[in-house]
């Protein structure tokens, strides 16, 4: 598959010393749909921010579509449509005019056909009259993603799209940026709803203090650092694991009435046999039985917190 975006030893560092990334290397699929994971100050939006050309590298090139995006700007920002957190728009202008003007910033022939098509599939079109600050937040944000399609880019930044939107809005919003790669346009989503990059994502990227720690296809992660959780709901709880138990890797629940055993889930000796049988043995009953996989969720938050406890070591 032919990659629309290649970064390669990407760095930002300000004059105060704070490094906001540390020499990034990145491939973005053309088509494809990539979700960028990260807490707060993680380095998210200052990589996005480099791309669509908002702010400089200290190191480092991208390309986009094959092209330097300081060398040949033009070009590269022509492809590319970004649709910031925060609700910039022209209060008093009317929706589909601020639409069309935005258009026409990217040197675009006028296309009403276009821009009606566009105004529906976001359903906008019965709004098209209304001033934008008559507009809820939520369709304020549609609007945002209309003017950052509205130049038909090639490549498609979501920064936090969902931020502040309700539930039902959000997958409204999920399934338009489906139809919107299924055209062939491709995504870059930045969330901090863990479950938008779990329902949409095909691949992954987690980053950190400015480092990008891991890219994978969201199903082989899961797949590769997935646990599961198997909790056996206790007859009369317990005040702490007991020794002959040790060996397994046992939590307790529930003020001591849930006994929490984690096990790798893609390996076929689980130890789930051999745990019951002990149980048995040392006379601790239990009355249910539910297994939890981990969601990337989970896979995330133990990525992090072990980068996070591992720089505290070494400080």
């Amino acid at each position: 598959m032919t990659n629309i975006i290649s970064i390669s030893g990407l760095g930002k560092a300000y004059a105060s010393g704070h490094v906001a990334l540390h020499s990034v290397d990145l491939d973005i699929r053309e088509g494809e749909i990539f979700a960028l994971l990260g807490p707060n100050g993680a380095g998210k939006t200052t990589l996005i921010s480099i791309i669509c050309g908002i702010v400089s590298p200290t190191s480092g090139q991208v390309l986009v579509n094959g092209r330097d995006i300081i060398r040949e700007y033009r070009h590269t920002r022509t492809d590319i449509g970004l649709v910031p957190q925060e609700l910039y728009t022209d209060a008093f202008e009317p929706v589909i005019s601020t639409v069309r003007f935005t258009r026409g910033l990217f040197g675009k022939p006028r296309d009403d056909a276009y821009i009606e098509k566009l105004l529906r599939d976001l359903s906008l079109w019965d709004k098209r009259d209304a001033k934008i600050l008559e507009l809820s937040g939520g369709m304020k944000r549609r609007v945002m993603i209309a003017k950052a399609l509205s130049h038909e880019p090639r490549v498609l930044f979501l920064d936090e799209p969902t931020a502040g939107v309700d539930v039902e809005l959000r997958k409204d919003m999920w399934a338009m940026v489906r139809d919107l790669r299924d055209t062939g346009v491709t995504i870059i989503l930045t969330t901090h709803y863990i479950e938008e990059a779990e329902e949409m994502a095909d691949r992954v990227g987690v980053i950190n203090n400015g480092r990008l720690m891991l890219v994978d296809e969201k199903e082989a992660l899961m797949r590769k650092l997935g646990t599961k959780t198997l909790t056996l709901h206790l007859d009369q709880p317990l005040g702490a694991i007991p020794d002959a138990l040790s060996r397994w890797d046992l939590t307790l629940g529930g003020g001591g009435s849930d006994l929490n055993y984690r096990f790798d889930a893609k390996t076929d000796e689980s130890g789930v046999p051999t745990l019951i049988a002990a149980l048995g043995q040392a006379g601790i009953g239990y009355h249910d039985i539910s297994t939890r996989e981990s969601s990337l969720e989970d896979i995330f938050v133990g990525l992090v917190h072990s980068q996070d406890g591992g720089q505290e070591a070494k400080a």
